[in-house]
């Protein structure tokens, strides 16, 4: 018997349609996340304040967050049969653009608060999709929304009394 997948290629475990819905998903998370990590670690290398510390430290946590969920996902979507694709060149071709030069710790809580904002929407987005799908997967997206939301309160709530 031969073999139509190239040697060393992986099967899916789910149906054709379901790895297409679940490939999908799990790329978009992919290069959503990997963006939302590199834009924390700038804004980490250029927060300048009187809140810089705090903020510093608080963008190592997002960064160390993303970075883990990142991962996690593409090894999701490996497992799958799903190549995923976290070249900076794919990364950057949907990522929305980041003020270069230092930032005032406001602004980039701000902009982060933002970032996490369409960040959770497109997870959301994604725990709908991949209900039906895998169920497996959908696992994910709501273990991250939920971590990501904390961090968003704690980023948000540094300038809630303002």
């Amino acid at each position: 018997m031969t073999s139509t997948l190239p040697k060393g290629s992986i099967t899916s475990t789910i149906g054709k349609a379901e790895t297409k819905v679940v490939g999908v998903v799990l790329q978009e998370a992919l290069t959503d996340l990997i963006d939302l990590g590199l834009t924390a670690k700038q804004a980490h290398w250029n927060v300048v304040g009187p809140h810089f510390r705090s903020v510093h430290l608080q963008l190592d946590e997002l960064v160390d967050s993303s970075r883990q969920f990142a991962d996690a996902v593409a090894e999701r979507a490996a497992a799958l049969g799903i190549s995923p694709d976290g070249r900076a060149a794919t990364v950057a071709a949907g990522a929305p653009a980041f003020p270069a030069g230092y930032l005032a710790d406001r602004v980039v809580v701000e902009l982060i608060v933002g970032r996490l904002d369409t960040t959770i929407r497109q997870l959301r987005g994604h725990i709908e999709a991949t209900a039906t799908a895998d169920p497996v997967t959908q696992d994910l997206p709501i273990g991250m929304t939920a971590e990501l939301e904390k961090l968003r309160w704690m980023f948000q709530a540094q300038t809630a009394a303002d």
